[in-house]
């Protein structure tokens, strides 16, 4: 390896080094980059939700989760839940659906989901 190889390993910072790890995995299931995520087609999506919030849409509960894959983040809305068991941030998933682009943003409404093993579990 290079020096300059050797280097950019040993400054890349802890994000980077995670995004890669994600991007890998998401590849490796053959699951879709969120980078290239497009509306209307049924996408299959991988990676670590990074936050969950609850709050309303106008006047239905709702649960959003922040989902990353090393490429980019998309939006889980859930509605009509107030709370869903293991979707906590940290937890890596697998979603199914179809993206939508909701305020500029990639965003999936009412995805199937599967929560995948903790790395401790």
């Amino acid at each position: 390896m290079s020096r300059r190889g050797l280097l950019e390993r040993i400054t890349r910072s802890q994000t980077q080094v995670d995004a890669d790890v994600l991007e890998r995995e998401a590849s490796d299931v053959g699951a879709t980059h969120i980078r290239n995520c497009v509306g209307g087609s049924t996408t299959t999506v991988t990676g670590r939700l990074r936050s969950v919030t609850l709050g309303p849409i106008e006047t239905a509960p709702t649960v959003e989760a922040e989902l990353w894959d090393g490429t980019g983040r998309m939006t889980l809305v859930f509605l009509g839940r107030r709370r869903i068991p293991g979707i906590t941030p940290g937890r890596h998933i697998v979603v199914h659906g179809r993206p939508i682009c909701r305020d500029g943003e990639k965003a999936m409404v009412n995805p199937r989901y599967e929560l995948l093993p903790a790395p401790t579990e």
